[in-house]
């Protein structure tokens, strides 16, 4: 848990950074920091979803938990949801820069991705924290960035990485090896697409609602324990 604990850490870190010299950047550079993070956000998603596609061995799955996950997601309003709740804690409900963005973004950007997946399995299998040492490296720098245009409350984001880096090393002691590499890559595609609308909403191209669409990370983890039950 090293590993998790520390990344968990560095956007704590990360996020009192960006908060503290927010007050120092200028509205026009606070805007370029904006667009910065929805182009970031496009290239991450897209390096995601062309890195995995080809390796997957089930190319219509992606497509299955967009829409199972995003029919049931919009059915229990998440993403509304999400928002009356960040809405709720935040100060300045009217901010041109909307926490619940920032946050359902940086959850995104922190939680789905090849080293924030395997790096905990890694750590729990093999006792190797170098990927969740270069994930903290890269999510210090994410955090502050972030920060600088949402608040510090961009910082309630730990928490969740916290529970969801600790809940893959805990499953990955509990089960040992058997997590199938297909099951990741099926993941990743997924949140790499996840990531993309989330670019998109930033840099006001289309409010995607990506939170009605994350039980769509679900549907891999059923299918393929249907497949196991099966076989």
């Amino acid at each position: 848990m090293l590993g998790t604990i520390t990344n968990t850490c560095t956007i704590i870190v990360g996020s009192v950074i960006g908060a503290v010299i927010k007050n120092g950047i200028r509205p026009e550079w606070q805007k370029v920091l904006f667009s910065a993070m929805g182009l970031a956000s496009l290239a991450l998603g897209f390096n995601a979803v062309c890195h995995n596609m080809p390796r997957s061995q089930y190319p219509v799955l992606f497509i299955l938990s967009l829409s199972i996950g995003g029919l049931i997601g919009t059915m229990l309003d998440l993403d509304g949801r999400f928002r009356r709740a960040v809405d709720k804690i935040s100060k300045n409900k009217d901010q041109q820069y909307p926490l619940a963005q920032g946050l359902s973004t940086g959850v995104l950007l922190y939680c789905i991705g090849t080293l924030s997946i395997v790096g905990p399995i890694n750590s729990a299998l093999l006792g190797d924290n170098t990927y969740l040492f270069t994930n903290a490296t890269l999510d210090l720098v994410t955090s502050a960035v972030l920060a600088a245009t949402y608040g510090i409350g961009m910082v309630l984001a730990a928490p969740i990485l916290f529970c969801w880096q600790g809940s893959i090393w805990l499953l990955a002691r509990l089960c040992g090896d058997i997590i199938p590499p297909a099951l990741l890559c099926e993941l990743q595609i997924v949140g790499g697409i996840l990531i993309v609308a989330s670019g998109l909403a930033i840099l006001n191209i289309k409010d995607c609602k990506t939170l009605n669409l994350l039980p769509g990370l679900a549907v891999p983890v059923v299918y393929f324990l249907i497949l196991s039950l099966l076989s």
